[in-house]
């Protein structure tokens, strides 16, 4: 089988953007440095009405580190952040990693005792947190279940008021504060002690034992691949970036806002996606750069005054998921007037990405793969036995090479059982390489769904739904749906003599799980169709889940 991604770096012409550039620093802290050299007086971050330019970057980012320092928080440390798109999250996070300390991103749509499981396992220290978001007082979703090895949390923004029974919690500006007499000496010797290989973050993604395990990922590795991913999709220096995907993931993180930093890029976070509001900052921001999952860009096309928004700036697009209609790339180049849409596949195990398409693949091609595989990456399809298929022929997706994460935290099993003893990161998904070396997924092994651009793992939301007590059984499935490409349905076995409801049953959903988790559909049944193991057959189940919404629509 012949692969495109199976050649070597030095392989790649050093006139393509896929070539490996020259100067590239090893550690975050050091990429902070560079840029404030290189782009000084250019803006790095337009949030509103604060500017932060590249030189100030580096100014607020090792005041953070000072502070931090000045906290107690010593190299290997772990510093959370559970905020939405904020300039003050990426300070913090910048910051973090100048005090050699590790980054925990925390999703926004967890609810307190999902939070609190995260910060307990990775034995986080100091929590920067928002302080009212969407209705809710983040810092008060802690009330009782806080981990007794979190010292602190700073809250961001207003509304923070001083609790007489947590004295080491603080304000922002509070915060900023505490390293003002730390000698910058000490941040620089921190950064000294980082290499390449040092870990820079611990992101918590879920996975099918239902509990979201802890990836582990190097500085050098997240540098090297998007550097390469921005030269591909062609960010540059200059661009104006909306950041819409959220910065505790991946795709906001990485292929965000260390992407933009790498080219010399302004980044505009946006907290929520409305488009509307969307809509108006392209035109009023004039944004040129603008990546996002499937359901973004289709909400953008169906806007009924997307005529009366001058969007014309906007010239680059990267999305992905497991399938993109053809019409819709198409659709972003024709009606959107977005001259370079492209796709690309990855995964948190393996930093984010693994797979490009080139801007200039065709129509057919962008939609209809992943693209191939980043220089120094190679991928796999096997079969059952680990053999690789044929050309053509699906088989479980395979990759290995230097951004595959350093294993799950205190987690030596399930490292071993994703990443083999030769290297081969085993991602669970199923796919096809074609003969130029393109990927297609075609579907997953694990039965995960995706709902909105976030992935939904069956296994963790029916976890949570058996606390309920009026619940005997229950298994979530993945169901096609007009808007969110899917949603999930909770099929449901009750206690003898339950009157629960399926309104109830999404209500108390909503109020202990993340909203995407939250089930959309709820079916009754007597029981699951299951093997001669007694395991419920999932996909037969999700059969028979569509065809009963679908009768309840005629």
């Amino acid at each position: 089988m012949s692969l495109l991604s199976e050649a070597p770096v030095s392989a790649v012409p050093e006139s393509s953007s896929w070539a490996l550039a020259p100067d590239l620093p090893e550690t975050l802290p050091a990429l902070i440095r560079q840029a404030a050299t290189k782009f000084a007086e250019q803006a790095a971050i337009v949030d509103g009405a604060v500017t932060i330019s590249y030189a100030d970057l580096l100014v607020r980012s090792q005041a953070v580190a000072r502070s931090l320092i000045a906290l107690g928080v010593q190299a290997g440390d772990r510093v959370a952040v559970w905020a939405p798109n904020l300039h003050e999250w990426i300070l913090a996070a910048c910051g973090t990693h100048a005090a050699g300390a590790v980054l925990v991103p925390l999703n926004t749509r967890m609810k307190g005792g999902e939070a609190a499981d995260i910060l307990e396992r990775s034995g986080t220290k100091v929590l920067f947190c928002i302080g009212d978001f969407l209705g809710q007082h983040y810092p008060a979703l802690l009330a009782g279940q806080r981990p007794v090895t979190l010292k602190h949390i700073v809250v961001l923004r207003d509304g923070f008021k001083a609790d007489p029974d947590q004295p080491g919690d603080m304000g922002w500006r509070y915060f900023m504060g505490q390293g003002c007499l730390l000698a910058p000496s000490q941040v620089l010797a921190r950064e000294q002690m980082l290499s390449a290989d040092s870990t820079a973050d611990l992101m918590f993604t879920s996975g099918t034992t239902g509990r979201p395990k802890g990836v582990m990922s190097a500085h050098g590795p997240t540098i090297r691949a998007f550097s390469t991913w921005s030269r591909v999709v062609g960010l540059q220096p200059g661009d104006r970036y909306l950041i819409v995907n959220p910065f505790f993931h991946s795709f906001g993180y990485k292929a965000g806002w260390v992407a933009a930093f790498i080219q010399g890029a302004t980044v505009y976070p946006e907290q929520v996606f409305d488009a509307d509001k969307v809509l108006a900052r392209i035109a009023h921001d004039r944004i040129s750069f603008m990546p996002g999952p499937p359901t973004l860009f289709l909400t953008m096309l169906a806007h009924p005054r997307l005529k009366d928004f001058d969007i014309a700036t906007l010239r680059v697009a990267v999305t992905g998921a497991a399938s993109v209609p053809p019409v819709l790339i198409t659709r972003m180049r024709e009606e959107l007037g977005i001259t370079n849409v492209t796709t690309a596949y990855g995964l948190t195990e393996c930093g984010g990405c693994a797979t490009l398409c080139d801007p200039g693949d065709s129509a057919e091609t962008v939609a209809g793969t992943c693209g191939r595989a980043l220089p120094g990456t190679e991928v796999r399809c096997v079969d059952e036995e680990g053999r690789p298929v044929p050309t053509g022929q699906p088989g479980e997706v395979l990759l290995r090479g230097y951004h595959v994460m350093q294993g799950y935290f205190d987690d030596e099993a399930a490292t071993a059982e994703a990443i083999d003893a030769d290297g081969w990161l085993h991602t669970g998904d199923v796919g096809v390489l074609d003969e130029r070396g393109y990927l297609r997924i075609t579907d997953r092994l694990k039965d995960m769904f995706i709902v909105g651009g976030f992935n939904c793992y069956p296994a963790e939301i029916e976890r949570q739904l058996a606390d309920h007590p009026a619940i005997a059984q229950v298994a979530v499935v993945g169901v096609p749906d007009e808007r969110m490409g899917e949603v999930g349905c909770a099929c449901v076995v009750r206690r003898a003599g339950s009157e629960l409801t399926p309104e109830a049953l999404v209500a108390w959903s909503r109020a202990n799980m993340a909203n995407y988790k939250v089930p959309r559909h709820v079916l009754w049944f007597d029981s699951f169709p299951v093997n001669a193991s007694n395991k419920v057959l999932k996909r037969e189940l999700a059969q028979l889940a569509v065809a009963r919404l679908v009768k309840a629509k005629v």
